[in-house]
């Protein structure tokens, strides 16, 4: 066939390859039929081919090389990459349409705002608004809809209300932006007005308050809504999977799960991690073992139930499977992270090591996120420095990094950077939550520091954290260390929740410390009762008679140990030798 202007654009009209298109683009230039480029490129922009970096690529190289840059040619490839969430290029682009002298299409100004909404871009986003006006889309639906969606995911409500209430057509799409932006502000109440409002349902706005509902814990209004849709989706059945398994109502949700006419992934991994929250492993790997096509998130919902609950060597030995050729799945920044939690239980350094050397050699970005998974794993295994050269190398300094690092601090016995610590957090208006109190209570304990815990203590509801059980057992085992019986005493009746065997035990530990055995029998008695099966309650009371010579009374209690089958446990080390 003669490369000649008509037969290019019979065979532009065909479905073809991306290597078939190339062909086609060589005659285009040779020929200078610069008119058929731009017909080549929306070929390229309506394919149906996978994105890709090639693909964008391509697009980039056709459309700065057109001889006669047109509005409408422009306007399809920002609309190309803001769909196939390349936001950043889309805006790239739109700047470049004015430096060109063209006017944008209203589906390029759509676009474009889809991508500021997207990127969360208020001053691009505001400034493209103003340019609404100039060009003339106030009567445009997708243009307006655009809007209504920007600000509404910019949180400004009262702008995005204006806009909607001034739009002389509304589409189904425009009544589930706004009610969205209701949804995503938490006003249950004014999105159930907009819904109750909206002529024709679909599926999306069904889905939209049943979610809603759900992320608030008002599961019964969920469910009645969701038993009211017309034809479900698959998202809404996870809707309400989600939902119930945040509650922590697993029969209900398995009851949905297992109701389901068709499943996906997002099923399964939903019902994984519910079980992982309430701590039912068991059933989570029942689930992960029954799933015929399993990918990284599978494997990343089911490591992460593992490392979560204690199970870190069950984690390990399911990411080593990952690493088997014949499995073909690549880890991703969400399975180290699980695999270095699991690791930290361990007190695993090496694999911290291999972890760091995988990432390097597989090109994945130590992002702050693993950073602040390895310095705990660091400080866990003692090495303290290598900790801080992680954190001092952090981007962003969050919460979670500063709370790692203070318990890092307080177990390797640097009570005094720990406080540092904490006070460069507060100074930078980071908000200390419980996991740093944690740090910094086990800092001063590990310490002897009574008065600086006492102090610590106190300050808790200064930032508004309310001291958990786990607080009080830190202070009671400060205060029995220190042989400061009655104020440990003091502080358990004081406490505003029934004292867990935590607290108890730490009471008891102390008792056996200083052979205080009426104190030890009482802390006992509460312990047994808590948790009549741990033998490490009975061996702390036994040790104590023997202490007092109270050879009768610790010969009782090693036969009742006998009779309840307790043997003991070998000594081990959290820490691996470095």
């Amino acid at each position: 066939m003669n490369p000649n202007g008509p037969n290019l654009v019979f065979l532009l009209n065909k479905s073809l390859t991306l290597n078939q298109l190339k062909q086609i683009h060589a005659p285009i230039i040779t020929n200078g039929l610069n008119e058929l480029q731009s017909l080549l490129l929306r070929h390229v922009l309506h394919s149906n081919f996978t994105y890709s970096r090639t693909i964008a690529q391509y697009v980039h190289q056709i459309l700065h090389n057109l001889q006669n840059p047109d509005d409408f040619s422009w306007g399809c490839a920002i609309r190309f990459f803001s769909l196939h969430f390349q936001y950043k290029t889309a805006l790239s682009l739109y700047v470049q349409i004015k430096r060109l002298g063209l006017c944008p299409t209203s589906f390029a100004v759509s676009s474009a705002l889809r991508a500021c909404a997207r990127i969360v871009h208020k001053v691009c986003g505001t400034s493209i608004h103003a340019q609404v006006h100039k060009y003339g889309f106030c009567g445009c639906v997708y243009v307006q809809t655009a809007l209504v969606d920007l600000y509404s995911k910019l949180g400004d409500m009262e702008t995005a209300r204006k806009v909607f209430d001034g739009m002389t057509e509304k589409n189904v799409v425009s009544w589930n932006s706004i009610l969205s932006g209701y949804l995503k502000a938490g006003n249950m109440e004014e999105a159930q007005v907009v819904f109750d409002e909206i002529p024709n349902k679909d599926v999306v706005s069904w889905n939209s308050m049943v979610s809603g509902y759900a992320r608030i814990g008002n599961m019964d209004k969920a469910f009645f809504l969701f038993q009211q849709i017309p034809e479900r989706s698959s998202a809404s059945w996870n809707a309400m999977i989600s939902g119930f398994a945040d509650c922590g109502r697993m029969e209900s949700a398995r009851s949905i799960f297992d109701s389901m006419p068709l499943r996906n992934k997002v099923s399964w991994i939903a019902m994984i991690s519910g079980y992982s929250k309430c701590g039912n492993v068991e059933s989570a790997r029942q689930l992960f073992d029954q799933m015929s096509e399993k990918d990284v998130l599978s494997f990343n919902a089911m490591i992460a139930c593992y490392a979560q609950n204690s199970q870190p060597k069950d984690a390990l030995e399911l990411f080593n499977q990952i690493l088997k050729r014949e499995v073909n799945i690549q880890p991703n920044e969400m399975t180290l992270a699980s695999v270095i939690s699991a690791s930290s239980q361990l007190g695993d350094l090496k694999f911290g090591l291999w972890i760091e050397t995988y990432m390097s050699k597989d090109g994945i970005e130590l992002d702050d996120h693993l950073a602040t998974a390895l310095l705990d794993l660091y400080t866990k295994c003692g090495d303290i420095e290598r900790a801080y050269k992680l954190f001092h190398g952090l981007k962003k300094r969050d919460v979670v990094a500063y709370s790692a690092m203070i318990l890092g601090c307080g177990i390797n016995g640097k009570a005094v950077d720990a406080t540092k610590m904490f006070e460069e957090m507060v100074s930078a208006q980071i908000c200390p939550n419980s996991v740093t109190y944690t740090g910094l209570l086990t800092a001063y304990n590990h310490a002897g520091l009574v008065e600086e815990g006492y102090r610590c203590f106190n300050s808790m509801n200064d930032h508004g954290v309310v001291p958990s059980g786990d607080h009080y057992g830190i202070m009671v085992d400060l205060l029995g260390r220190a042989g400061q019986f009655d104020k440990a005493l003091e502080l358990i009746r004081s406490m505003p929740m029934q004292p867990q065997a935590g607290v108890w035990g730490a009471l008891l530990l102390a008792c056996s410390l200083h052979n205080n055995v009426e104190l030890g029998e009482i802390a006992a008695r509460n312990c047994f009762k808590l948790e009549p099966d741990k033998s490490g309650y009975y061996a702390l009371l036994a040790n104590i008679y023997a202490s007092a010579e109270r050879w009768d009374d610790a010969r009782r209690l090693r036969k009742v140990m006998e009779k309840k089958g307790f043997t003991k446990i070998p000594g081990c080390s959290w820490m691996q030798s470095i």
